[in-house]
């Protein structure tokens, strides 16, 4: 089983990342669904609440919660899916990382999935789920909670690196090279090297 990790800051591609991992019958894992559940849970708006949920998971159950939640999650598609691969969407923490990577060995490859601040709040601005999405601002302070969690990090620390920069098509075909594992015919913006692991 392959386990492919996504991370990114808001509006970079993820969900569109996991939308074509669905098309392609790969299993998706949120990790942001496991953050909601527990917002749920409480009786809690999870547009409301989010943040905090996730800073009381970490606090409550440590650093690693969140990653210890969707390990069996993860687990549970590979085992139900018609593919060798799970994708894991939302990294967000360095201990997150260093979990999965304990869990899945080189069976675990990140993905950071980049763009410029300006497309991605326009993006943002476009989907427009909550107010984080329109609002400039309220986006640099989630962009701030999440680097906090040292998603900087993680996304230095990726094996594979897609700037969604291009068209939505030149973005998706780099996302099934790299589920599809495919380092002989990688897009040219996906180092082989990279997509070989």
């Amino acid at each position: 089983m392959r386990v492919i990790g996504t991370v990114g800051l808001p509006g970079s591609g993820k969900g569109e990342a996991a939308a074509v991992a669905e098309e392609e019958g790969v299993p998706v894992v949120t990790m942001g669904d496991v953050i909601r559940a527990e917002c749920r849970d409480r009786g809690l708006d999870p547009a409301e609440h989010h943040g905090a949920i996730a800073r009381a998971l970490r606090e409550e159950n440590g650093p690693a919660a969140i990653a210890d939640r969707s390990i069996p999650l993860i687990e549970e598609a590979a085992a139900a899916g018609d593919t060798d691969a799970v994708l894991v969407d939302g990294l967000r923490a360095p201990v997150e990382l260093e979990r999965f990577r304990e869990r899945f060995g080189d069976d675990f490859t990140l993905v950071a999935i980049t763009a410029p601040f300006d497309l991605r709040a326009e993006r943002l601005g476009d989907r427009g789920r909550d107010d984080s999405d329109v609002d400039r601002e309220a986006l640099r302070d989630r962009e701030e909670r999440e680097l906090g969690f040292g998603m900087g990090e993680v996304i230095d620390a990726a094996d594979v690196t897609i700037e969604n920069t291009d068209t939505l098509a030149a973005f998706r075909d780099r996302v099934r090279a790299v589920l599809r594992g495919n380092a002989d015919a990688p897009d040219p913006a996906v180092d082989a090297t990279e997509v070989e692991k």
